[in-house]
């Protein structure tokens, strides 16, 4: 997936104004943040879910068991980023387009490697989402934005386990 640094459309036209005690321009940097950990959870999901249908060898049911309780845990946490973003008054992005361009992480292979590339690609995709998320941070301080933090802790929680997890896989 591209790298690019693409910007978020612009803040929805609320029909009330947004008066939650952080500032349009903070709360513009923390959407902008935010929808890239959308895109990179996304983009994570994605590549979990097909190596869930891809595996094969001798760990197959171990980490097609693991690879589909990351994949839900990822599908059910793109709601709350975008509701979040939703709630900053800003549109969540969701197409894959925007998701290619804001994301961090590479696109799946197009041939799926073997299971123990694979999980070397979760790990690295785990710990990508997790420098993103953590990047949020010091934005979300400065504004005093405490949902945006804690949301952000959740994914670091999940996602620094999630990594951890698998890398044992990849221990002698």
């Amino acid at each position: 997936m591209a790298k690019s640094k693409t910007k978020m459309a612009p803040a929805a036209t609320p029909q009330v104004g947004i008066h939650i005690g952080i500032s349009e321009k903070d709360r513009s940097a923390i959407s902008e943040g935010l929808a890239r950990l959308l895109a990179d959870t996304y983009t994570l999901y994605l590549t979990t879910h097909n190596f869930h249908w891809n595996v094969t060898g001798p760990m197959f049911n171990s980490l097609h068991a693991m690879f589909m309780a990351q994949y839900t845990e990822l599908w059910n946490a793109v709601d709350p980023i975008a509701e979040r973003i939703r709630s900053l008054g800003h549109v969540a992005p969701g197409s894959y387009a925007q998701f290619g361009a804001l994301t961090s992480l590479k696109d799946a292979p197009a041939v799926p490697p073997n299971a123990l590339d694979m999980v070397r690609v979760l790990v690295e995709g785990h710990e990508a989402v997790a420098r993103t998320a953590r990047s949020i941070f010091p934005l979300a301080d400065k504004a005093s934005d405490e949902p945006t933090a804690d949301l952000l802790t959740q994914r670091l929680t999940v996602h620094e386990q999630a990594a951890w997890m698998l890398r044992a896989n990849l221990e002698a």
